[in-house]
């Protein structure tokens, strides 16, 4: 991550085909995917020497203008446009806030609110989850580590029946909160490691995808209950150091509202405990797990 602005500039050109920006195939082969870095620089209006440099790491300072120019080229949504400003005005430096404190109010809403809720710190560690959260999946549990469970354990992966598409989402949303914090060493372990145990998780990360998820659906193949389409709720615990909160709930009068229902019961005689307890939940999800579904 030394790098940090030349290898976005870099893994976002790779994705722009010539046709999408108006340029003719050209002759001869192309040994990139996407445009070449003169194709960059002459469509941004700067010289292919100041955009090698801004690529390779010996110029961090653009000006608003050129941020704005290549932005353009590149085919940058605001969210990616907000993230390359980032790069060049880093944040100032400032005490690593406690990553694993709940407060104590948002303990109790998680334990009085009828809806699966946890919290997590940036590293996707789970903090604190509700007894609804926990009977919903393994990797809402606390304890565990939400990213190492999506990329790394092949149980969890059966609970997701879009996994390539939550996947793909959930990496863009890493590097959207991250934002230009780039100095984490706790955080580039994680990294590292995802990135060796896990192909799918390497080749998102080097695609440098930015997008920050704050609502929309979720699907999850339960063992007992079948496939949900839950609605998704995040939100920033403010003064924190970072945490998130994480709500799902359905649609009343769906199967899915009537689902939670029947889990929330069953969580409550805490017959999923006693079964998970047993193996009994992750030998379900084994067998539910469809015969044609593609590895990592």
């Amino acid at each position: 991550m030394d790098n940090a602005l030349g290898n976005f500039l870099r893994a976002r050109r790779e994705l722009v085909t010539p046709a999408e920006v108006g340029l003719p195939p050209g002759a001869g082969l192309r040994r990139v995917p996407g445009l070449r870095r003169e194709e960059v620089a002459r469509l941004a209006g700067i010289s292919v020497e100041y955009y090698l440099r801004l690529e390779r790491g010996r110029d961090r300072s653009p000006s608003l203008q050129v941020i704005e120019a290549l932005a353009r080229v590149l085919q940058l949504d605001p969210e990616s446009t907000a993230y390359l400003t980032a790069l060049v005005q880093p944040r100032p430096r400032t005490r690593p806030a406690r990553q694993d404190h709940v407060p104590p109010s948002l303990d109790l809403l998680l334990r009085t609110i009828n809806v699966p809720a946890l919290v997590f710190n940036k590293y996707s560690d789970v903090l604190a989850a509700n007894p609804l959260a926990q009977a919903l999946s393994p990797s809402m549990v606390p304890g565990v580590n939400r990213l190492r469970m999506l990329f790394c354990d092949p149980v969890d992966r059966t609970y997701h029946p879009h996994w390539e598409q939550y996947t793909a989402g959930v990496v863009a949303h890493l590097r959207a909160q991250i934002g230009s914090d780039t100095g984490d060493e706790r955080l580039h372990a994680l990294i590292g490691e995802l990135s060796v145990k896990s192909d799918r998780f390497r080749r998102l990360w080097a695609r440098q995808d930015v997008r920050a998820l704050r609502s929309g659906s979720f699907w999850i193949r339960h063992p007992r209950v079948g496939d949900l389409e839950l609605l998704v709720e995040k939100f920033f615990v403010a003064g924190e150091g970072g945490l998130e909160a994480l709500l799902l709930h359905a649609e009343p009068g769906t199967r899915a509202a009537a689902a939670l229902a029947e889990l929330h019961k069953a969580a409550a005689r805490g017959e999923l405990h006693k079964a998970a307890a047993r193996g009994e939940l992750h030998k379900e999800a084994a067998r539910a797990e469809p015969q044609n579904a593609s590895t990592d």
